[in-house]
């Protein structure tokens, strides 16, 4: 569904206004933002690095042939008397097929082959996070639009007034119990009325077209916010439940998880060097002419065995002393790294939370500034119909009005996008 819904996005023409919800939105940058293409090209990527671990434990095998042009043998007395010359067929050939399978590299493949798996689960955790990156972003550009959306009805609604206004002063003005000034008054607030809706319009396009180019659509195209947002969708669950989502699907945390596991196994990557290594061993050899005969033999020789090979690196005693420290260092740094992570995520989670609740006491404040501006609006409204409050009273509880209405638009988005917010640092959005 999510696809079919991105696909019919991406037919609409430009010139059309595209109206969506934000399941809509999270669908289309799920199938066309460059970035999770990218991410997800990194997890292909990391994919077939575990199939080439994997090929270690896969047989050697490897052939060689050559052909050459053999010299005549020269031999001497000591010291260097008496030279002899000895005739020597002069073409040469060899060829030889080796197979080897490893049986026991020290742990060597095996953790090369956990590292590469590591790596796959980090390119998932970073596809993860950069999509909750990316539907963050939306959001917030998302939310923004539906916050400029309202506050464009609400000069309109104030525009309306303002008009009306006007009108009843020129009917005053015509009966002789108004002024002209106060007409100019009234009109003045109507272009500063009429600026800021400007304004909210000239914004709305400015994110539209981010939120166009964040989607990998037509830049051209008009986006308009389908979801009617009300503050019944943010429940107020408890901080510890923010606290154990956050544990159970923060990337961050589980980015912090595979490094560590990551380090130690490139610890014991550095041990392996230690230790001996085992291998099955085959070689079959084609070669001529016979040259450890005097004279040499002018005929082929061919010699093949099987076994079992056993090699040990001597040096690696003192050699690997340095890099298996290091990798020691860097195993430590890892988990100090994780508890950092952990409590980085703590602190986030605990802000964001009492930021959310904070948005809620906002929301019932501006809820409350907003009724009494309307009631006092009216109250001067009806004082200077009847002549009892001068031009200025009435500009002032007009913008008083307009303010305290504007406030409620953005408080009642700012508690959306702080839930939101922490769905993000939860990872769960």
């Amino acid at each position: 569904m999510a696809t079919f819904a991105a696909a019919g996005v991406l037919c609409v023409s430009a010139q059309e206004p595209l109206r969506m919800t934000m399941e809509q939105l999270f669908a289309t940058a799920e199938a066309h933002n460059a970035s999770m293409q990218a991410a997800r090209t990194a997890v292909e990527e990391a994919a077939l690095g575990v199939e080439a671990a994997k090929a270690a434990w896969r047989p050697d095998v490897e052939a060689t042939a050559a052909v050459s042009y053999m010299g005549n043998v020269k031999i001497w007395d000591r010291p260097l008397k008496n030279k002899f010359t000895a005739a020597t067929p002069h073409f040469g050939n060899n060829f030889a097929l080796m197979a080897r399978q490893t049986v026991y590299s020290g742990g060597a493949i095996t953790s090369g082959i956990r590292l590469a798996k590591l790596g796959r689960e980090m390119a998932d955790a970073e596809v993860e996070e950069n999509r909750q990156r990316v539907r963050f972003l939306l959001a917030g550009h998302y939310l923004q639009l539906h916050n400029l959306r309202n506050q464009q009805e609400v000069f309109g609604q104030n525009i309306a007034l303002a008009e009306t206004l006007i009108s009843q002063t020129r009917r005053r003005a015509e009966q002789g119990i108004a002024l002209s000034n106060d007409i100019t008054r009234h009109e003045l607030q109507m272009e500063q009325l009429r600026l800021g809706r400007a304004r909210v319009e000239d914004a709305q396009r400015i994110i539209s077209h981010q939120l166009a180019t964040a989607l990998g659509v037509d830049s051209a195209v008009s986006i308009l916010p389908q979801d009617d947002f009300t503050t019944a969708l943010c429940p107020q669950d408890g901080e510890e439940a923010w606290q154990q989502m956050a544990d159970a699907h923060h990337t961050g945390l589980q980015k912090a998880a595979l490094g560590t596991r990551m380090a130690e196994q490139k610890v014991q990557l550095e041990r392996s060097e230690r230790l001996p290594k085992v291998a099955l061993v085959a070689e079959d050899h084609f070669d001529g002419p016979v040259t450890f005969e005097i004279p040499t033999l002018d005929k082929n020789i061919n010699y093949w065995y099987v076994g079992v090979g056993v090699s040990y690196n001597f040096s690696s005693l003192w050699k690997n002393n340095k890099r298996l420290r290091q990798a020691r260092t860097a195993l430590t740094r890892s988990r100090q790294e994780q508890r950092v992570a952990a409590e980085g995520v703590e602190n986030a989670i605990q802000a964001a939370y009492t930021d959310y609740l904070t948005a809620f006491t906002e929301l019932r404040t501006q809820e409350k500034s907003a009724e009494l501006a309307a009631q006092n609006y009216r109250i001067i409204q009806n004082r200077y119909e009847n002549g009892l409050a001068l031009v200025t009273d009435m500009t002032d509880a007009a913008n008083v009005k307009l303010n305290a209405e504007l406030a409620l638009v953005s408080a009642r988005i700012n508690v959306i996008y702080n839930y939101y917010q922490l769905k993000y640092l939860s990872n769960t959005l």
